[in-house]
C-alpha cells in the first residue's frame, strides 16, 4: 500500500522450500535472511519503471555523481505472525505521486546456511499493483527469466544478494540509472543489448571498450563477449512463446534499443542513419515496420534476416534409406535421397558439396573415411542416390558401423537486385547405423543433445555449416583425431577428441593452460552458466561413472598425459591441474581406471556431489 502521505508498506511471508515459516533473524529457524526492498512505478505514457528508492553515487575516478535506482535503506519491520512481516519503507513516494498507475514492490534476499555447509539460498519476488485499485496493474513484461536461463541457467547478479529474476532486475536497471565512472547507462534495454553484442559492437570494433564500473571500482569489461548465437536473431531472447505480455515489443523500434546495438549511429546528426536526423521515436516505425514485402529490407524482421535461415531458401533435405553389402571386408552400398523442402529432386550437378562419412565401431570410433558420391552415384529422377563406397569396411570388423551425410547447394537470394547474395543452403546431417557381423545394431551412445547445445547456440552449425548434428560431429572428433599446429609452430598437434575439445572450449577463461586449434585460442571464452551443472549439456546421466569399458584411450599430444584414459580425458579437460592429472594417473593400473570407486553415484565424492552448486 501507499498512503496519501506517500508512506509505502509491504506485507510479505518468508518460508523454506516446504512452506514452513522462517524467522528473518535466524533465531528460531536456522539461517538469517538478509533482505532488500525496492519501490518503483511506470509513469503515464511510459513503458519502463522509475524507482522511488534511489541513491546518489560519486565516482572515485572522475568525481562525477549519478542518481541510481537502489534498495531502500533504514525502513522498519513489524512481525505479523510466524514468517510474516510488514516492512515500512523509509523512502516515501513524492507529493503528488500518481495513485492511478502501475507500481511495483520488489523484495530480494538470501538465507545464509553456510555454517551448516548448505551454502546461501537466494530468492526474489515482485508484486505489481495500482495504489487506488481502480484498474489492474500492467507490469513491464517483455522477456521472461526462463529465457535468460537458457544460457545462464540460474541467472543471479550483484553477488549473493538474491537478485535473480528479470522482473526484479528491471526495477533498478531503468533509464534513470547510469554509471558515474563511464557515463554509460545501465538501463536494462541498452545494457543488455550492448553486453550481448560485446565484440560485435561498432564502438568496440572502432577501439572503444564497453565497460561498466561497479561497486568498489570493479571494472566489468564486456568488449570480448562473444554471443553464442547469431546476434541478428532477435527472437532468441525476445521469445514469442513464453507468455510474456509484451513479447512483440522488439517490433516497435526506438533509439534506445536500436542504438544500443547499432551504436555507431548518431541519431542527432543522421550519421550512419542514411543521413537522416532523428529527434524522437515518433517516426521510427515509418521506415522500420515489423515486416516488409522482402527480406533484407529496412523492416525489423527484414533487417535482421539471417541469410542461412531465409524463408526463400528451397532447402536441402537428406534421408539415408539403407545400407547393403555391409559385411566386414566389403564395400557397402548406401541408398539415400537428396531433395528440397517441397520434395523436388536435387541432382549432383546442383550440389556444391556432398560427403558420406563412414566410421566404426560405434562403441567408440577410432577413425573415419570420407567420400564424395556425386560423380559415381546412380541417381534417379526422384532424387534417389545409390552409391557404393570405395573404402571397404575393415576385415575382421565387429559390431555396428555408421554412415553420415553432409552437404549443401549454393542459392542466390533476391537475384537481379542490389541485395542479391549467394547463400549456402546446408542440409541437416543424417546418420544411419548398421551391423557388420549380423549382431544387433547398436547406435553410438548419446552423451549430449543438440537441443541442449542450441539452448545457447540457437542453431549450432560448424565447418561452413556442413556439420550441425552431434551424431555427425563425433564421426570425425574421435579419440585419435588431432589438428595440426600452425605453420612455423613448434607445438605438437592438438587433440580434437570431442569430450576434451568441448569441455575445454566451454571452460575457456578458467583453463589452466592454453587450448587452441590452429591459430584459434579458446582461452577467452566466457561460459554464461555454471559449469558444475553437467545436465546443461549431458543427457541420459552420461556424466555418471563408470563409463563404458569399451571406450578408447585418447591421443592428446599437448596434454599432461598422452595417451590419456577415457574417464581421465573427460574430467581433466575441465580439471586441468597437474595434481588432478596426477591423481587420475595414480588411480589407473594395468586393469584400467578406478575412478568409479570414489566417484560413482552415491559415493562420497560422486560426480553429483563434487559438482553440487
Amino acid at each position: 500500500s501507499i498512503t496519501s502521505d506517500g508512506t509505502i508498506k509491504v506485507t510479505f511471508k518468508l518460508t523454506d522450500p516446504k512452506g514452513l515459516p522462517l524467522d528473518r533473524l535466524g533465531v528460531t529457524t536456522p539461517g538469517a535472511v538478509s533482505l532488500g526492498f525496492i519501490a518503483a512505478y511506470i509513469p503515464t505514457g511510459k513503458t519502463q519503471y522509475v524507482a522511488y528508492t534511489t541513491r546518489t553515487v560519486t565516482s572515485s575516478i572522475t568525481g562525477n555523481s549519478a542518481v541510481q535506482a537502489a534498495n531502500d535503506s533504514g525502513g522498519t519491520y513489524q512481525l505479523v505472525e510466524d514468517g510474516t512481516y510488514t516492512y515500512t519503507f523509509k523512502t516515501k513516494a513524492p507529493s503528488g505521486f500518481s495513485a492511478f498507475v502501475t507500481h511495483a514492490i520488489g523484495i530480494y534476499g538470501n538465507r545464509d546456511l553456510e555454517e551448516f555447509d548448505l551454502g546461501v539460498d537466494l530468492a526474489d519476488a515482485v508484486y505489481n499493483f495500482v495504489p487506488n485499485g481502480s484498474v489492474a496493474a500492467v507490469p513491464r513484461d517483455i522477456i521472461k527469466t526462463a529465457t535468460c536461463n537458457k544460457c545462464h541457467q540460474n541467472l543471479s547478479a550483484h553477488g549473493e544478494t538474491g537478485r535473480k529474476s528479470m522482473e526484479m532486475c528491471i526495477l533498478c536497471h531503468t533509464p534513470q540509472t547510469s554509471d558515474p565512472d563511464t557515463g554509460n547507462t545501465v538501463d536494462m534495454v541498452a545494457m543488455t543489448h550492448k553486453i550481448h553484442m560485446g565484440e560485435e559492437l561498432p564502438s568496440v570494433q572502432a577501439g572503444t571498450p564497453y565497460q561498466i564500473i561497479g561497486f568498489g571500482g570493479s571494472v566489468h569489461d564486456y568488449s570480448n563477449v562473444v554471443f553464442p548465437a547469431d546476434t541478428r536473431n532477435c527472437t532468441f531472447c525476445h521469445e514469442q512463446d513464453t507468455g510474456a505480455a509484451q513479447a512483440t515489443a522488439y517490433l516497435k523500434p526506438n533509439m534506445d534499443a536500436c542504438g544500443a546495438c547499432h551504436d555507431n549511429v548518431n541519431f542527432a546528426t543522421g550519421q550512419n542513419h542514411a543521413n537522416l536526423p532523428q529527434i524522437s521515436n515518433n517516426q521510427c516505425a515509418y521506415c522500420h515496420q515489423p515486416e516488409g514485402e522482402l527480406e533484407f529490407d529496412l523492416s525489423i524482421r527484414g533487417a535482421h534476416t539471417i541469410p542461412t535461415f531465409s524463408r526463400d531458401l528451397p532447402g536441402t533435405v537428406f534421408n539415408l534409406v539403407k545400407v547393403e553389402n555391409a559385411a566386414a571386408g566389403s564395400k557397402p552400398t548406401v541408398t539415400f535421397t537428396v531433395r528440397d523442402k517441397a520434395g523436388v529432386a536435387i541432382l549432383p550437378s546442383q550440389l556444391s558439396r556432398l560427403s558420406l562419412l563412414m566410421a566404426g565401431p560405434t562403441s567408440d570410433y577410432p577413425s573415419y573415411v570420407r567420400e564424395d558420391p556425386r560423380s559415381a552415384a546412380q541417381v534417379s529422377a526422384d532424387g534417389t542416390y545409390i552409391y557404393t563406397m570405395q573404402n571397404a569396411i575393415p576385415a575382421g570388423a565387429k559390431g555396428s558401423y555408421a554412415i553420415g551425410i553432409e552437404g549443401r547447394r549454393d542459392v542466390t537470394l533476391l537475384p537481379g537486385t542490389t541485395k542479391a547474395q549467394t547463400v549456402r543452403d546446408n542440409g541437416i546431417n543424417k546418420v544411419i547405423y548398421f551391423s557388420v557381423d549380423n549382431s544387433t545394431v547398436e547406435p553410438r551412445r548419446t552423451v549430449v543433445s543438440i537441443n541442449n547445445c542450441n539452448k545457447c547456440h540457437s542453431f549450432l552449425s560448424l565447418h561452413g555449416g556442413n556439420r550441425n548434428q552431434i551424431e555427425q560431429c563425433v564421426l570425425c572428433h574421435n579419440p585419435n583425431e588431432t589438428a595440426p599446429s600452425p605453420t612455423g609452430s613448434t607445438l605438437p598437434a592438438q587433440t580434437v577428441d570431442f569430450r576434451i575439445m568441448v569441455h575445454k572450449i566451454h571452460t575457456g577463461e578458467e583453463l589452466e593452460a592454453d587450448y587452441s586449434i590452429g591459430t584459434t585460442s579458446f582461452n577467452e571464452v566466457r561460459y554464461p552458466g555454471d559449469r558444475r551443472n553437467c545436465d546443461a549439456c549431458h543427457v541420459n546421466d552420461s556424466q555418471q561413472l563408470p563409463l563404458d569399458t569399451r571406450l578408447l584411450n585418447v591421443k592428446d599430444p599437448r596434454g599432461l598425459l598422452n595417451p590419456v584414459a577415457p574417464t581421465t580425458a573427460a574430467c581433466t579437460a575441465c580439471h586441468g591441474t597437474v595434481y588432478a592429472a596426477s591423481h587420475a594417473l595414480a588411480n589407473t593400473t594395468v586393469l584400467g581406471e578406478s575412478c568409479a570407486a570414489c566417484h560413482k553415484p552415491g559415493a562420497d565424492a560422486s560426480v553429483d556431489r563434487v559438482h553440487a552448486k
